[in-house]
């Protein structure tokens, strides 16, 4: 199925881009079959990153332009950036969850490149999620006041760290398959992820399953949510968790 996706800029509708629904490279996802909501691709100017990018925001089918909503934030992997998002089936995963009874929220991500959502130089991409990201979700009228996050792989890690290092701006998190290991900031800082309630999954074939068990048990609390399946690091696996993740952040923005 092909679609169309609306492409802005700062200033208003620039161009609309016709993209594929389902080239991602995953021949195994999983993509609901829901109605799409508002979903828009825009262009934005990141003063954190030194340059412009593309932010996905989304909403459910049924909700307008989702004024009033809550926000979970995406933080992608290294092989994906905004623009993928779309034939993800982010949207419909989105309105899915809502068919069946979780509460409405809206999808924002932005493209960080692989710079594993840290600071590189001049160009911070964990700044832009968490400054600069929200501010552009409140001028489309999103209620900032409530936000989770979601990654994956390299994205699942740089949503913890970014709970780690703003205690209290995350209502939760949502981590697939996070790329971290013993030792590093996201093993180191995990003592300031208590009070805020984390999901976790991982597939067993995955190679940072034994990392993420790890992960796991050095939690000040247990996940909220979460689990260990057969699947591998790959978004044919990760779509099979999303309804279980969309559910469990829909629970944390109420």
């Amino acid at each position: 199925m092909r679609r169309r996706l609306v492409l802005t800029g700062a200033a208003g509708i620039a161009t609309a881009a016709v993209i594929g629904g389902t080239q991602t490279g995953d021949p195994d996802l999983v993509v609901p079959d829901a109605a799409l909501g508002d979903e828009r691709l825009e262009q934005r100017r990141s003063d954190a990153r030194g340059r412009t990018v593309e932010v996905y925001t989304c909403v459910p089918a049924g909700h307008g332009d989702g004024r009033g909503l809550p926000v979970c934030l995406i933080l992608h992997g290294g092989s994906k950036t905004a623009r993928d998002f779309p034939a993800l089936g982010l949207g419909r995963h989105l309105t899915a969850a809502v068919d069946a009874g979780a509460a409405p929220f809206v999808l924002a991500g932005a493209t960080g490149d692989r710079l594993a959502w840290r600071p590189a130089g001049a160009d911070d991409p964990q700044r832009m999620v968490h400054e600069e990201l929200p501010r552009w979700c409140a001028e489309r009228g999103f209620d900032t006041a409530r936000i989770a996050v979601w990654g994956w792989s390299m994205g699942g890690a740089g949503a913890l760290l970014l709970a780690e290092t703003f205690p209290g701006f995350a209502r939760g998190v949502a981590a697939f398959s996070p790329a971290v290991a013993p030792g590093d900031a996201v093993f180191t800082g995990a003592d300031r992820l208590r009070g805020t309630p984390v999901g976790l999954w991982c597939g067993r074939d995955d190679p940072l399953y034994r990392d993420v068990r790890a992960l796991h048990r050095g939690l000040p609390e247990a996940p909220a949510a979460g689990g260990y399946t057969g699947g591998r690091h790959n978004f044919g696996y990760w779509s099979t968790v999303v309804p279980a993740a969309f559910a469990f952040v829909a629970s944390t923005l109420t």
